[in-house]
């Protein structure tokens, strides 16, 4: 399956704009376990917010994993519910995935087991804003850190994944690209009867395993050369590709403001571009639950849920 296919098997997955005003009404009456608590929200820093995306022409937008909290998956840092808070647990580095088959195994098959779960979230209310401010012609180019396809099943169509999406399947060997979808099939028929059951939700799509429970599992390689088959996403200690940096850069450039949504930016792959539109007076504003690396930067910080807050913008808009 190539990458076109992938995208039109999301899109046609996804729920309709119809689940957002669900999702809105139902978060608003229910918690949601991996949202920090915030402040009620401030009506002078939401009408602030407005007027900086109403005089914006070109808006940039980076988001990060506090957008996907509110669809049910955690992220790393926030206090008391992010992974790093709640666990002892740490993602896999890079270097660790490709030198050792048995790090490889425990990887693959935490995923095997999370992935149903995973890829039935569907997009929030902050997704959707998203994408309707694309439709408006407002937002110029989205930038994502996070891998959940969340914002290609919300419409979401200028847009670029910094880190990857899990969605996708690449081989080391040969670079050909295949569908998560199809990879779950694999190991489905490479594991039958193995029906272990994982505990607790983790940012990248995968679970809790013990060692026991994955020294059987069995893990294909690449159905072309026999290569290594990995998430065509960054890992933790990799690096990300630099014309896809590049590219980044010149939409940042052609942007007259740039949007933070979602992201303490403690990670330099999206804090640079922040740095850069600092450097170039590009106006900027953050919407966050808890601090910033680039606070000091901002002309407005909103310290409140992102489905909230872009829900209400984007009907003025």
């Amino acid at each position: 399956m190539n990458v076109s296919s992938i995208l039109k098997a999301l899109e046609k997955s996804c729920l309709q704009k119809i689940f957002c005003s669900h999702l809105v009404t139902r978060s608003g009456g229910l918690p949601l376990p991996f949202v920090p608590s915030s402040p009620p929200l401030d009506v002078t820093d939401l009408e602030e917010l407005q007027d900086f995306i109403s005089s914006s022409e070109k808006l940039f937008v980076l988001t990060g994993a506090g957008v996907s909290t509110e669809s049910g998956i955690p992220d790393y840092r926030s206090e008391e519910v992010g992974l790093y808070a709640r666990t002892n647990q740490r993602p896999i580095q890079y270097s660790d995935f490709v030198r050792s088959a048995k790090n490889r195994q425990r990887y693959w098959a935490r995923s095997f087991v999370g992935w149903p779960r995973f890829s039935s979230f569907q997009p929030n209310a902050g997704h959707f804003a998203l994408s309707e401010l694309e439709k408006l012609g407002k937002l110029h180019w989205l930038v994502t850190q996070n891998v959940d396809a969340l914002h290609t099943k919300a419409g979401s169509r200028r847009m670029t994944e910094l880190h990857g999406c899990l969605y996708r399947i690449i081989c080391l060997e040969c670079g050909s690209l295949t569908s998560r979808f199809d990879l779950q099939k694999r190991f489905e028929a490479l594991n039958p009867g193995w029906n272990e059951e994982g505990h607790g939700v983790a940012p990248d799509g995968d679970t809790f395993l013990t060692d026991e429970q994955v020294q059987n599992f069995q893990v294909p390689d690449c159905e072309w050369c026999g290569g290594i088959l990995k998430p065509e996403v960054t890992f933790f200690g990799d690096t990300v590709n630099r014309e896809k940096v590049n590219f980044v850069y010149e939409r940042l450039a052609e942007s007259d403001a740039i949007l933070v949504a979602g992201s303490s930016l403690q990670v330099y792959s999206g804090y640079r571009f922040i740095l850069t539109a600092h450097e170039k007076n590009i106006p900027i504003a953050i919407v966050n639950i808890g601090p910033t690396r680039a606070n000091h930067l901002a002309s407005i910080k909103v310290t409140q849920r992102c489905g909230e807050v872009l829900s209400r913008i984007v009907t003025f808009c």
